[in-house]
């Protein structure tokens, strides 16, 4: 059984559109939605909505982890294009993330297993859904008589992206599976190596409750996605391998394996 896989889509619509090619089963991992493009900053909602200059600030900052300040750049850009209530800024930014939504679930191949990554809007997704997309969070399904695991989103960071969980609450969805053959996740787990990006030039948040998991069940594999271009792209924990599936935004082709 041929399995293609994509996470960290990023409005990569023309791409997605051929990911499914040549296999039995194609899974997306989420982080459909492209805010801020750390190789181009004129693209995504950012630079849409503030200009390729403020955008170019705003990822210098975030990449030298300096938040508060990127927080206070995007309030002042907020203010230059008339927005000052915190409240008006979601309706805003709603109406560009559909129209990304909507674009990128046209594109998203049928059948679709798919769960929700940190730069997501979970609530949105049922209205875009097509016939044939499965939106699995905290749930196990059969697939050819090999149970899969999914748990999407990411966990409360400094980036406040639209959908972290708190680490209690993403464990206890952990926890619902039980054993399973294939793991999937949007984050990757705890795990220096697995965690750094070496572009972006941090440690993303990998989660301490996914290796416990592994460490309790050993699933023959856990894919997931999130981190960009990391340090290291696999490792075994126990006799479970542990893969990131790539940036698909910046490949543009899927991870293929044989299950």
């Amino acid at each position: 059984m041929r399995v293609n896989i994509v996470s960290d889509v990023h409005g990569a619509d023309g791409a997605l559109a051929k990911a499914a090619e040549g296999s039995d089963v194609f899974v997306c991992l989420g982080d459909l939605i492209l805010f801020l493009d750390y190789d181009d900053p004129e693209a995504g909602i950012f630079a849409e909505l503030f200009g390729a200059e403020h955008a170019r600030a705003y990822i210098e900052a975030r990449t030298a982890n300096r938040f508060d300040e990127a927080r206070a750049m995007s309030d002042a850009a907020w203010a230059e294009i008339g927005v000052t209530d915190r409240h008006e800024r979601w309706p805003i930014l709603e109406s560009m993330v559909r129209r990304q939504y909507e674009s990128l679930f046209a594109a998203m191949p049928s059948p679709a297993l798919m769960t929700f990554g940190n730069v997501d809007v979970p609530a949105l997704w049922p209205e875009y859904a097509r016939e044939g997309h499965r939106i699995i969070d905290g749930d196990v399904i059969d697939v050819d008589g090999q149970r899969w695991g999914f748990v999407g989103g990411g966990l409360i960071s400094p980036m406040r992206t639209p959908y972290e969980i708190d680490p209690a609450e993403y464990a206890a969805k952990l926890d619902t599976l039980g054993p399973v053959d294939v793991l999937f996740t949007h984050i990757p787990p705890h795990h220096p190596l697995l965690n750094y990006d070496v572009v972006a030039r941090r440690f993303e948040v990998g989660s301490h409750a996914i290796v416990e998991y592994i460490e309790r069940h050993q699933p023959r594999f856990h894919f997931y996605g999130h981190v960009h271009q990391p340090l290291a792209a696999r490792t075994r924990i126990g006799r479970t391998e542990s893969v990131n599936v790539g940036h698909f935004h910046g490949r543009e082709r899927p991870f293929a394996i044989d299950l």
